[in-house]
């Protein structure tokens, strides 16, 4: 599972003395205890580690950006860092073409005429996508891709 290699990666990263790791693998598992206590479960299964792991993720490229407005580079840096060691842990994301290929096919199966259809298309292809692409991304491309074909 999941859960169990960020345990383990912490374990080594503790050993190692990687001071940043460490602190991002401690963050990271301080928001799964949460989620965990908020749904009140024992465990979570990968797919919801790999959701937590991308909210993560946006949170640090959301800090990147207002650091950068804010003319901080040492933060930046920092939170570039923190961001890289939580995408390691994410399936490789589609390329373009990938991901345009993926939505495509999920509108013809849906067989989605519109925008009014975006809400079907985006659950398809979320689920499809699994951690593979920003739903961002997913939703302007569909967007895209049904103002086109009406």
């Amino acid at each position: 599972m999941l859960s169990n290699k960020i345990e383990e990666d912490l374990k080594i990263a503790m050993k190692a003395r990687d001071t940043r790791k460490v602190e991002t693998l401690r963050m990271l598992k301080a928001a799964l205890g949460n989620y965990l206590i908020e749904k009140k479960k024992d465990t979570a299964d990968d797919a919801e580690v790999l959701s937590l792991i991308q909210k993560q993720v946006k949170l640090r490229l959301d800090s990147i950006e207002g650091f950068l407005k804010g003319n901080r580079p040492d933060l930046v840096q920092k939170e570039t860092l923190e961001k890289s060691i939580l995408e390691s842990y994410l399936p490789k994301a589609l390329s373009d073409q990938e991901l345009r290929l993926l939505v495509e096919s999920v509108i013809r199966r849906t067989g989605a005429k519109a925008k009014s259809d975006l809400g079907r298309v985006m659950k398809e292809a979320m689920a499809e996508a699994r951690g593979r692409a920003d739903g961002k991304r997913i939703s302007e491309l569909a967007g895209t891709l049904l103002n086109a074909s009406s």
